[in-house]
């Protein structure tokens, strides 16, 4: 709870923010930041979206609240399907805790893949988040 009062106050100071971006234990605090938004939460008001790379689920029980329901906020989660460090089975589990969310899996490990592919899917999640002309 003391990483997510911290998280919670560099958004606040440094924001406002549309998105947020996660990596491996980064993306399991990034995804309780995102339950806190979707219920509302008044320190998260502008995220809009969550991109999770090798996330995961805490499985600290006082962590058990930030799952009961579906998170409502768009999230692309970004899972290695030879991930050594954080199994493709625990990033796609934190992936159904999400409503609608989109899964896109590469053949490498624990790194945030950048070929030409997953460029592409990058750029078409993000572009759903993209501001209309002369806004």
């Amino acid at each position: 709870e003391e990483s997510l009062s911290a998280v919670a106050a560099a958004l606040s100071e440094r924001g406002p923010f549309d998105g947020v971006l996660g990596f491996s234990q980064g993306a399991a605090l990034a995804a309780m930041v995102c339950a806190l938004r979707a219920r509302g939460h008044p320190r998260f008001p502008s995220l809009r979206f969550a991109v999770l790379v090798a996330g995961f689920a805490s499985r600290a029980p006082a962590h058990r609240h930030f799952y009961r329901h579906p998170i409502a906020l768009p999230s692309l989660h970004v899972v290695g399907d030879t991930d050594a460090v954080i199994a493709a089975a625990l990033s796609t589990e934190l992936a159904r805790c999400f409503v609608e969310p989109v899964l896109l899996a590469h053949p490498g490990g624990h790194f945030i893949p950048a070929a030409a592919a997953q460029k592409k899917a990058y750029l078409e999640f993000l572009d759903r988040f993209r501001p209309e002309q002369g806004q």
